[in-house]
């Protein structure tokens, strides 16, 4: 049960204040959290919700103000200091080695040794196997966490949290990537850590999670404390005004797209499963998509939604059979070089790991697909690598505090506008987009939905794929719906809602087709 206000508050951050070269991250944030509540911190990214938490787990140690914890000062000056202390943090980027094994994940850094100084693999495997059961992952102790699932991997980030016998546990957007079934899965977790006695400090923009979890929810804007509120006490409408400082409604376009010609079509696409009882990720795939318009891709996990973008970019795994067409030309695109080439563009889906150059600038990361025109005699001229720079700045309109500036300091949706803007100075003719608002919040998501309305209307076909049904019945002019690699429906954009989608998604092929 949730402490009364009355008593000392198991944590308390007092007056924090963080900066970062050229920005204050943080201003006189403070903030305290109550024995046994769920607390949920939210607001838009880049709004100081990561930065606040890592102070508390100590991971940022150079900060000004201070941290009490059960009524006593404390600073950290390393992350196993916290972890003394009983606090933990699971990171939106999980922080696992993905060659080691899920038991020696949870056990790094601590490993449990015998009488003889040796490891004690066979201890560490029956913890760890006690833990995961605990948390309903029914994975092998010694599987490498690499061949896991996100969230299975996750789970292994609670449990190594648990084996430390966390008291306070801090989970930044936890279900970012996550299925519904998995995002239930850790929902019963949840109640079960709580029913131990932890106190949870849940980061998300996830406005159904927020007032589905949370005892008390704690708003944060460019860096400062807005306010904290009852979670019986708000609505889901004021929480997200005072995210963002003004009011978010239904996105809506001014008026209808008018789609031009067919740009890129896709004939029996079909892409090989190795050793797979199923032989084939992909099967028999055709498609259109007219220059001007959106065309949206749903399924549930695994129904080959990336898979689809990847044959599409010539970096699928196998090689596909099947043919593509740009402008009515067959292309044969065996790298993702030749679909640059060609005029196809992707946005991934995993921006951190295959998006972002991140110990670069914002301006290297935007002109580096363009090297060839920014360079004289093999050396790049900065003149003009400035001007492609500030030219996609000021069109995409990136918050940044200058094209010098690292590309790790721009928000999630800000990162997405960057690499969108990196790919538009190759001109492309199409643009795959790889589940884009992934882990960005209500606002960036806006403006990402404003983007992809104008680069239409510029006369790009665009593909989007979307875990959430309500974004591609927002943007989509047409939706496609996969399951287990095919297609099993396509829905204009009056004509499709969730349930037909869902349905399509989950019972296969024959459901029903429209044009």
């Amino acid at each position: 049960m949730t402490a009364g206000s009355d008593r000392i508050p198991l944590v308390s951050l007092q007056g924090v204040t963080k900066r970062f070269p050229g920005v204050v991250a943080l201003a006189d944030v403070s903030l305290d959290v109550r024995e046994g509540e769920l607390h949920s911190v939210c607001g838009e990214n880049g709004a100081g919700k990561s930065t606040l938490m890592k102070v508390l787990c100590g991971v940022i140690t150079d900060y000004e103000g201070d941290l009490v914890l059960r009524g006593s000062p404390v600073r950290f000056e390393r992350t196993r200091d916290a972890e003394a202390a009983g606090v933990g943090i699971i990171h939106q980027e999980l922080n696992l080695v993905g060659e080691l094994s899920a038991a020696a994940n949870i056990f790094l850094g601590r490993e449990l040794r015998n009488s003889l100084g040796l490891l004690d693999d066979r201890a560490m495997e029956s913890a760890a196997a006690a833990l995961l059961t605990e948390l309903e992952c029914h994975i092998h102790p010694r599987q490498p966490v690499a061949e896991l699932r996100v969230g299975d991997q996750q789970l292994v980030e609670i449990a190594k949290a648990l084996s430390l016998e966390t008291e306070i546990l801090v989970m930044d957007e936890p279900t970012s990537a996550l299925t519904t079934a998995e995002v239930e899965r850790l929902f019963r977790v949840i109640g079960r850590l709580r029913g131990a006695g932890v106190t949870i400090l849940y980061i998300s923009h996830k406005m159904d999670e927020i007032f589905h979890l949370a005892d008390r929810i704690t708003v944060l804007r460019d860096g400062r404390l807005v306010d904290t509120l009852e979670r019986r006490q708000t609505n889901p409408r004021e929480v997200t005004h005072l995210m963002v400082g003004r009011e978010i409604e239904a996105t809506h376009l001014d008026e209808p797209r008018q789609p031009g010609d067919v740009v890129l079509s896709v004939d029996r696409l079909s892409l090989p499963w190795p050793g797979h009882a199923r032989e084939w990720r992909l099967q028999d795939i055709s498609l259109k998509l007219r220059a001007g318009e959106i065309l949206g891709v749903a399924g549930l996990m695994g129904a080959g939604r990336t898979e689809l973008l990847e044959c599409l970019f010539g970096c699928s795994a196998e090689r596909p059979v099947g043919g593509i067409f740009l402008d009515g030309r067959e292309v044969r695109l065996f790298h993702p070089s030749e679909a640059m080439e060609a005029g196809i563009a992707l946005l991934t889906e995993d921006r951190k790991r295959l998006g972002l150059f991140d110990r670069m600038t914002v301006k290297e990361n935007l002109t580096m697909c363009v090297l060839g025109k920014t360079t004289v005699m093999g050396f790049v001229h900065s003149g003009r690598e400035n001007g492609f720079a500030v030219d996609s700045v000021n069109r995409l309109q990136i918050k940044t505090r200058g094209i010098d500036a690292p590309v790790t300091s721009l928000s999630g949706g800000n990162q997405q506008k960057m690499i969108i803007g990196r790919w538009l100075l190759t001109k492309p003719r199409v643009l795959l987009l790889d589940d884009p608002t992934r882990g960005v919040d209500v606002g960036a998501k806006a403006e990402l939905y404003r983007l992809m309305d104008k680069l239409c209307r510029e006369g790009l076909g665009i593909i989007l794929t979307s875990s959430e049904l309500p974004e591609l019945l927002t943007v989509c002019d047409r939706i496609l719906v996969l399951s287990e690699g095919r297609l099993t429906a396509e829905f204009s954009g009056d004509e499709a809602t969730e349930e037909k989608i869902m349905e399509a998604a989950t019972f296969g092929p024959g459901v029903g087709r429209s044009s």
